[in-house]
């Protein structure tokens, strides 16, 4: 492992937040009420036929900060039906609110990305925004939204559409993780590197991130301000198969393959997320009898934290507790990560090897490993 430092603001594209994450999946209906009723998501807006909408149809869901978008098509024709035939239910936009979407766009492509929308203006009777689109890794792209005193529930097209669900203490996106084929790993880090002005935060290597049957390499890039992150995966040469590779073709080719969902409460979180019928991964229960020698003091019930299935580690800084759903549909893709930082500015690398122990036994049930 190892960390670098961060970029001098100037050379950072201007981005406030993550805004939204966007995703294309089979039956957008279905998917809200699962996201409400599993997740503690509240449906706050909804765009689709009612609202003269002819092609698709979109849910905005919300907990905390943390603001998802699902979209199904209503034609055969929109890019989300190629999508979700070629990937199944998957990320296609991770968004970015900032001050001047068409600045952002126009650097973007200086830097040498490629566009996937140019900058147009959407309005309605509450206001307009401007809108403008990346390519990333993959078929997933980075939108910039830039509000203009907008006023409507979430964007242009969308109506308020309240269904409150019983919040779980997710209080906004700690991180996403995209996954790459082999060798692409390092194109993606100089990608957002020169493009948004990321930087290094964290490496691992095969050697930090390995079994006895498969590793993978990742590199952590982060904008200056910490508040955006993403992970970068590639599969690493292994005994078996990765679970790297494992997605790459579950989901025919790059994407994102989990979110972490941040908690001030993780263990509260947990409970209820369970409660909820979320399944998580487990490991195996040697992992506890060695956790306080290696992780200290922490305020938390170890009995509590081994009933839930928590995992634990620390840093300079401080801990961190974190636990990891199964694939949230079922092809093995798209997953979800709760974490509570507490000081810890990691990701659990004292955790990779049971957490990875415990994907492979899921992989070898699926016949995947």
């Amino acid at each position: 492992m190892s960390t670098s430092t961060l970029p001098v603001a100037s050379t950072a594209l201007a981005l406030k937040r993550i805004h939204h994450i966007e995703f294309y999946v089979g039956n957008a209906r279905q998917a809200a009420y699962y996201y409400r009723n599993a997740f503690g998501f509240s449906q706050v807006a909804y765009s689709g036929l009612e609202t003269g909408r002819r092609a698709a149809t979109s849910y905005v869901m919300s907990q905390g900060k943390a603001t998802f978008v699902l979209t199904t098509p209503l034609d055969a024709n929109h890019p989300a039906a190629e999508h979700i035939r070629r990937h199944g239910d998957g990320v296609c936009d991770i968004a970015f609110e900032v001050d001047d979407a068409d600045a952002a766009w126009t650097l973007a492509l200086e830097r040498g990305a490629r566009s996937a929308a140019e900058p147009h203006t959407v309005s309605d009777a509450h206001g307009e925004i401007r809108r403008a689109s990346i390519h990333t890794y993959g078929d997933t792209v980075h939108s910039f939204i830039s509000r203009r005193a907008y006023s409507g529930p979430f964007l242009p097209g969308f109506i308020a559409a309240p269904v409150a669900g019983e919040d779980a203490g997710i209080v906004r996106v700690d991180h996403c993780v995209g996954n790459v084929e082999l060798g692409a790993m390092q194109t993606w880090a100089d990608y957002y590197s020169n493009v948004l002005g990321f930087a290094r935060y964290i490496t691992f290597d095969d050697k930090d991130i390995s079994t006895e049957y498969s590793a993978l390499m990742s590199v952590v890039m982060s904008d200056d301000k910490h508040k955006i992150m993403f992970p970068i995966n590639e599969p690493a040469e292994g005994r078996r198969k990765s679970q790297i590779q494992e997605y790459l073709e579950a989901y025919a080719g790059p994407g994102v393959q989990h979110i972490a969902l941040q908690t001030g409460d993780a263990l509260a979180t947990v409970r209820r997320l369970r409660d909820n019928g979320v399944e998580f991964l487990r490991v195996p229960d040697d992992y506890y009898e060695a956790l306080p020698a290696r992780v200290g003091e922490i305020a938390e019930s170890l009995d509590e934290i081994k009933s839930l299935g928590l995992l634990v580690d620390r840093d300079d800084d401080g801990y961190l507790l974190q636990v990891f759903t199964r694939p949230v549909q079922d092809r093995p893709t798209v997953f979800f990560e709760i974490i509570q930082r507490k000081g810890c500015r990691g990701f659990g690398k004292g955790n990779f090897k049971a957490l990875f122990e415990s994907i492979e036994a899921e992989q070898e049930r699926r016949g995947n490993l």
